[in-house]
């Protein structure tokens, strides 16, 4: 009967957590409280582990994502050169990126038919991408100075391109506007690029490779009304977003394969404070100041022009198609592939307020003969955006050069700060010059222009280029460049530094022995006998 019992107990499960009972007996077991420990311990295991699985598979994925390529990685020994390639591969992605903001201006009577709006409802399509791409310039850009450029750039221009899709599908003129303003915040990495052109190209080659990024962006606000208007015209709309669509995924894995890594410039400092410095520097540096002041001026003059010759060209005497004013903007384009020739032997050579001002006698001078021959020939027009575009480029360019030597540490706010003033230009060039060619037509809206120039030549006379105040000319008017030694990789400052250190205990040795010399010299005793007589003692 106990071999039963035995046998009936060890078949039958636990009663409860916490005991184990045996049916054929009238007694309990109790669990000690050590064993209960573990009981509950066994049970909890699992959690700690799914949640170390489901992070290690976070990670993974993260690692996945941002893997680089090994030519690509981040060396302090051996830094990434910025070869002529990689700037061209700058200079494509910003084209085909600022472009997403002009794709709509050419073909807005075309989206609405499409989506069976007025003017007035599809002409706010312009306004929210401007206004996106102003919030992307104020809140993405200072990141920059805060998180590697590598992956940042790469996620924004995936997100982009991911998103643009619904820009290719959509039937919604509510969702088309919504995605176009997303779009645009995050239409922003050719402005996070330029400092990093700054970072990696050596000084005496700054110049010429910001001159290449630089004309993309101009670049890319021409080819697109050509591009957009051109396939509209002969094909649908949705054609000319789904060619974005491709180029943009393309530029995707080309700056995966090939955009260099590149540490954080800044470490301990955080969002907010980044955000407010871009305030400071602007009233810290009078350099800076004065170029968003010229840029404003300037900038207000390109789109004024650029938004008013479509007005001039489909009214009397031309009446010129869509298809003829769009390609109008290829006469923009011309003058671009000289801008970084002029940089390499002008804006690299001599200080930056030269090139500014020559760029400003030459958008004056491009202004005055397109304002007051427009109306009665074609060829003051196209005179016009032939030398407006070299001159604007050939200015824009050398303000960068300027404003990119101050704080080597903060480039990407500083950026912010100059493009802040430039988009506000931009934005004030188009509104005043509708607004006077719709009361005084052509020549009123031109004059306005001539005296936004003017008002920047003036801006650009009052301080001088060695004058380290905010007014005056003080250290002369020099034009050429004052070459400082070249800036150090940082295999080379590690190197320089390791002397550093070794340099007190040599200084002190040098001291130690001068003063045993001093000695010496006293008693009258010659040097080698007494450095033999130290040793004897020692």
């Amino acid at each position: 009967m106990g071999e039963s019992e035995s046998a009936s107990s060890a078949e039958s499960p636990p009663a409860a957590i916490g005991a184990v009972s045996v049916p054929s007996c009238s007694y309990v077991l109790p669990v000690t409280e050590e064993t209960q420990s573990r009981i509950s311990a066994s049970g909890n295991q699992t959690q700690p582990e799914n949640a170390q699985q489901r992070r290690s598979i976070g990670r993974r994925l993260y690692d996945i994502v941002t893997w680089t390529p090994p030519r690509c990685r981040w060396d302090p020994k051996k830094p990434p050169e910025f070869s002529l390639t990689l700037n061209l591969l700058f200079g494509f992605a910003a084209t085909f990126t600022v472009a997403n903001l002009y794709y709509s201006h050419p073909i807005l009577g075309v989206l609405a038919d499409a989506f069976d709006v007025s003017y007035e409802r599809v002409s706010v399509i312009p306004t929210v991408m401007q206004g996106g791409y102003a919030a992307g310039l104020v809140f993405l850009c200072p990141l920059g100075d805060l998180v590697k450029r590598r992956p940042f750039v790469l996620f924004l221009a995936w997100f982009t391109s991911t998103v643009w899709l619904g820009l290719c599908l959509t039937n919604s003129f509510g969702a088309f506007v919504a995605l176009s303003f997303i779009t645009s915040v995050t239409t922003v990495t050719p402005q996070i690029m330029l400092p990093l052109v700054g970072d990696l190209a050596p000084p005496h080659r700054r110049a010429t490779a910001l001159s290449i990024v630089v004309s993309g962006l101009l670049l890319g606000l021409l080819i697109a009304r050509v591009l957009s208007g051109i396939i509209a015209k002969y094909s649908s709309w949705r054609n000319v977003y789904w060619l974005s669509f491709g180029l943009q995924y393309f530029i995707v894995i080309l700056l995966w394969l090939f955009m260099p890594d590149y540490p954080p410039t800044n470490r301990n400092i955080h969002y907010g404070e980044i955000l407010w410095t871009i305030v400071q520097l602007v009233f810290k540096y009078p350099v800076l100041f004065q170029a968003c002041l010229i840029g404003f001026f300037a900038a207000a003059t390109f789109t004024g022009f650029w938004t008013t010759l479509t007005f001039l060209l489909s009214e009397a005497p031309y009446h010129y198609s869509t298809v003829i004013i769009g390609l109008f903007a290829v006469a923009g384009i011309i003058p671009m592939c000289f801008g970084p020739l002029y940089s390499r032997f002008v804006t690299d050579r001599f200080v930056p307020l030269l090139s500014v001002l020559i760029g400003q006698s030459i958008s004056m001078t491009a202004i005055v003969i397109g304002t007051y021959t427009g109306e009665i020939t074609v060829a003051g027009p196209i005179i016009q955006a032939l030398l407006l575009d070299f001159g604007q480029q050939t200015l824009q360019i050398a303000n960068r050069t300027a404003i990119y030597e101050v704080a080597p540490k903060a480039r990407n706010r500083v950026n912010t700060a100059y493009m802040l003033a430039v988009f506000c230009g931009q934005m004030m060039g188009t509104a005043v010059g509708s607004d006077l060619y719709a009361k005084g037509g052509w020549v009123r809206s031109g004059s306005a222009s001539v005296g936004f120039m003017g008002a920047a030549i003036v801006i650009a006379l009052l301080r001088g280029p060695w004058e380290t105040g905010w007014i005056g000319w003080r250290g002369g008017c020099r034009l050429r460049r004052q070459r400082g030694p070249p800036e150090k990789s940082e295999k080379q400052q590690q190197q320089q530094e390791q002397p550093q250190q070794q340099q007190p205990a040599a200084d002190e040795e040098a001291v130690r022995l001068e003063t045993e010399t001093k000695q010496v010299q006293g008693t009258g005793v010659s040097v080698p006998d007494a450095e033999k007589a130290g040793e004897h003692r020692s």
